[in-house]
């Protein structure tokens, strides 16, 4: 069962609709780090993270992995971890995982430039807490609380994210 994202905001899956926040410049099939686009494509959830201080261990078939205070995602172009989890203090450009706000208490790690990294091509594209008022991302897909849990109990290894144009 893939889940489907759409321009308008609406993502679907399990025959349910679903309110969703996108990159604040839309999707684009020609994504490149920092254009706070999300890119288009059909992409497998790598694994999901979560803050075990704040929310319980979702429940999924999925790999899950508690985020620490020490966890970023480096969006460093210039280095090989590009587009990788790693650990904080860095010297690199990178994305806090731990953060103040409530957007990452739980997150599904998309498999957009992974395997491997193409420098420049985009990194840290998640499935994340939804903003207040679902406001636009840098480039993520943004889900409330619920609708993320809901969905996560239901999706499989097997299962895809398609962002469509």
């Amino acid at each position: 069962m893939n889940i489907e994202v759409y321009r308008d905001n609406k993502l679907f899956f399990n025959k349910k609709e679903y309110k969703c926040s996108l990159g604040r410049n839309g999707i684009t099939k020609d994504k490149k780090e920092g254009d706070g686009s999300t890119p288009a494509g059909c992409f497998y959830i790598r694994k999901i993270l979560y803050r075990k201080d704040k929310v319980k261990k979702p429940i999924t078939s999925l790999p899950t992995e508690e985020i620490k205070k020490n966890d970023g995602w480096c969006d460093d172009v210039s280095n090989d971890n590009y587009n990788k989890q790693i650990k904080l203090p860095s010297a690199l450009s990178h994305e806090n995982l731990w953060r103040n706000d409530d957007l990452y208490d739980i997150v599904a790690v998309v498999g957009y430039n992974d395997n491997p990294p193409i420098k420049k091509l985009g990194s840290a594209i998640f499935i994340h807490i939804a903003g207040p008022n679902y406001s636009p991302t840098a480039g993520c897909v943004g889900l409330s609380k619920e609708d993320l849990l809901k969905i996560l109990r239901n999706f499989g290894p097997k299962d895809k994210i398609c962002i469509k144009l």
